[in-house]
């Protein structure tokens, strides 16, 4: 079993920056992929980005390629979202989640980011 805690997320201005961070806990998340998805009202959760249990590969979204990075540091057990140049559509409940063979099966409880223009 995984707990999974998002927190970083807030109220920011149309071209700022917000980092998201996700405390695991309960396994050692090292060996995992990690990823990151959001969803905002009315439509469905999307893939944001995702990132190998080394590091050394990444994807992203079209939509977020170039502003937002993924990181993690398996020391602590945490995976970091770095959002930069925010949208006002970047606007989402953002989640984090692990995946276990083909599927993320644990996800976290959500941290809200609204961007204003």
């Amino acid at each position: 079993q995984v707990q999974l805690v998002e927190s970083g997320g807030g109220l920011v201005q149309a071209g700022g920056s917000l980092r998201l961070s996700c405390a695991a806990s309960g396994r050692i998340i090292s060996s995992y992929t990690m990823g990151w998805f959001r969803q905002a009202p009315g439509k469905e959760r999307e893939f944001v980005a995702a990132i190998s249990w080394s590091g050394s590969s990444t994807r992203y979204a079209d939509s977020v390629k170039g502003r937002f990075t993924i990181s993690r540091d398996n020391a602590k057990n945490t995976v970091y979202l770095q959002m930069n140049s925010l949208k006002p559509e970047d606007t989402a409940v953002y989640y984090c989640a692990v995946r276990i063979g083909n599927d993320y099966k644990y996800w976290g409880q959500g941290t809200q980011v609204t961007v204003s223009s």
